[in-house]
């Protein structure tokens, strides 16, 4: 877009304000007086007779946009240079539409802020008369805003409004006044304090309309004292500008940039880092950035601007808003190129109607004539159908005897399988039983040997006593003497019989625990042969898979009050008899 064209559009606001009754015409008395500020911000010098001359023809009174239009051409913006401050024209511009228009009340946003919004919306707007900006400009502007806050885009919301925008207004654009309504209402603000929301319209308004594309404090270097001293850059597509202060009261000087220039980064030196260098045709500027990422973001945003001037190109923002421009252009020429396409489309349609009209009648004569046949076809078909039906009632009754044969089968062959497991079971039931028998008999015969070896000793200790005492009957027998000798040595001996029979009754009470192990592994033997028993009874009415093996038959044995087949019973007596007559000879003795 040409300036020319962004300079109309201010020029059609202040136009528009001053048609009061909206008629659309505008009275020359007051024509004269924007015709005249416009010279004046402008610097272009006023003709007031060149718009009576222009219009003498024209006496009917208003002048309308359109009669206004080949004056303003012709005396002022061929006229027009780069030598006036856009930021006043646009001001004055505002200033005549702003009184008509803006309703301050119930804005979260100052006049100056409202300007700003206004200025970007005749940048993003459409060039077509009234200036309106499409959804796909509102949503680049407000996302632009909100990163200019700080803040993150919330995508729903903005389709929400898309949606209330096209039911409540049934279109999807809208126009200056209701952009500024939009972003004074805080709608897409929401968290934010009105000073962040100025703070992002004017950084918005610095980058879109004054085409900053950067700005910031960073320390320069002079020419002449060399000495270090703190400047608020802003960088722009052709030129670097350093001020006093933020505010941009005070201006220092300009880096003019062109093909020539370079910007390269410097080493650390005199205490300073984060150090570039810009050659310019006229002079050389070195600058300290705040830390390594602000230098490497100017140096890459300077380095783009020498870039964009060598290749001819726009600032980024202008460029993305020209192909965004083309784009809605060439979607815009596709719609109506598919509306032309579709109206072809919708008359060949008409024609093969009619074409499909007149095959549907002789279709119809045709679906009579298969109306007949098909009634013949069904007929025939209802005869095979009965005839099929009956070989399929015979095959279901052959299928239904087959599977009661199988199920019957089946039936005799799980009774077969759980009997051959019923077997299984009880075989390794029998090994079990089988091997608590041998186990018991190990046990007997365990105990067996532990008892006879306690009848050993027992006899050896009974041999003993038997020796000590005819020891005593030989030593009384003797001399009169060795009586008193004798005695004592029986008193020894009967010391040492006391011990022995002491031992003795210990080696009872040990054969009484053998006895009762004894007994214990006879009930377990009893049992296990009970058990055998049982099991060789239900094996037998299983028609004898198996014969158990049976342990032997023993002989009588010979019980005593030592155990089992420690004596036999005349012998028993025998003993006890001498037991008893050694006992009477010691008695009188002592």
């Amino acid at each position: 877009m040409s300036q020319r064209d962004e300079l109309l559009k201010s020029i059609w606001h202040a136009f528009t304000a001053l048609d009061v009754d909206k008629s659309g015409k505008v009275s020359k008395s007051q024509l004269k007086v924007l015709s005249h500020n416009l010279c004046t911000v402008m610097k272009i010098p006023h003709d007031p007779v060149a718009l009576e001359e222009h219009f003498k023809d024209d006496d009917e009174g208003p002048v309308s946009n359109q009669g206004y239009m080949p004056y303003l051409n012709k005396f002022i913006l061929d006229k027009a240079t780069n030598n006036f401050d856009r930021q006043d024209f646009d001001w004055m511009c505002w200033t005549l539409c702003s009184r008509k228009n803006l309703d301050q009340a119930n804005l979260l946003i100052s006049n100056e802020d409202a300007f700003k919004i206004w200025c970007i919306f005749n940048f993003l707007s459409e060039d077509s008369y009234p200036p309106v900006i499409v959804t796909e400009e509102i949503e680049y502007f407000l996302r632009k805003l909100t990163e200019a806050m700080g803040g993150s885009w919330v995508e729903e919301r903005f389709e929400d409004y898309k949606l209330h925008m096209l039911s409540q207004q049934q279109q999807q654009s809208i126009n200056v006044w209701q952009l500024i309504t939009l972003v004074g209402s805080g709608h897409f603000s929401k968290g934010m304090d009105r000073q962040t929301l100025s703070m992002g319209i004017h950084e918005l308004h610095q980058e879109l309309i004054l085409d900053v594309l950067k700005q910031g404090y960073m320390m320069k270097k002079g020419h002449k004292r060399k000495n270090w001293t703190e400047r608020w850059f802003t960088l722009k597509p052709n030129s670097i500008s350093y001020y006093v202060s933020e505010d941009q009261s005070e201006k220092k000087g300009d880096i003019m940039l062109d093909e020539h220039c370079s910007v390269e980064p410097l080493a650390d030196k005199d205490g300073k880092k984060c150090l570039f260098f810009i050659r310019s045709s006229q002079k050389s500027f070195e600058i300290n950035a705040s830390d390594k990422k602000k230098k490497q973001e100017w140096i890459q945003a300077i380095q783009t601007c020498l870039n964009l001037m060598r290749a001819g190109r726009p600032a980024p923002h202008r460029e993305s808003r020209h192909k965004r421009r083309e784009m809605r252009l060439k979607q815009k020429a596709d719609q109506e190129e598919l509306q032309t396409r579709m109206k072809e489309l919708q008359t060949a349609n008409e024609a093969k109607q009619h074409e499909l009209e007149d095959m549907r009648k002789a279709l119809d004569e045709a679906a009579a004539n298969a109306a007949e046949e098909e009634r013949r076809r069904l007929q025939t078909q209802a005869d095979l159908q009965d005839r099929y039906r009956v070989d399929l009632e015979r095959e279901k009754m052959v299928r239904q005897q087959m599977e009661e044969q199988v199920a019957q089968k089946s039936t005799e062959l799980e009774q077969y399988l759980q009997k051959v497991r019923e077997m299984e079971d009880m075989y390794r039931q029998l090994e079990d039983a089988l091997e608590d028998e041998r186990r018991a008999r190990q046990d007997e015969e365990t105990v067996r040997k532990l008892q006879a070896r306690l009848l050993e000793e027992e006899a050896a200790k009974r041999a003993e006593l038997e020796q000590i005492h005819l020891r005593q009957q030989q030593a009384i027998s003797e001399t009169e003497a060795e009586k008193q000798e004798l005695h004592k040595e029986r008193l020894a001996k009967d010391n040492a019989l006391r011990d022995a029979m002491t031992q003795l009754q210990q080696l009872e009470l040990d054969r009484q625990g053998v006895l009762e192990q004894y007994q214990t592994v006879m009930k377990k033997l009893e049992d296990a042969t009970n058990n055998t028993k049982s099991w060789k009874h239900k094996v037998a009415e299983h028609e004898g898979f198996m014969r158990l093996i049976q342990p032997g038959s023993k002989g009588h044995q010979m019980i005593t009050n030592w155990g089992p087949a420690a004596f036999s019973d005349a012998e028993l007596s025998l003993r006890e008899k001498k037991w008893q007559e050694m006992k009477n000879q010691e008695t009188p003795a002592q």
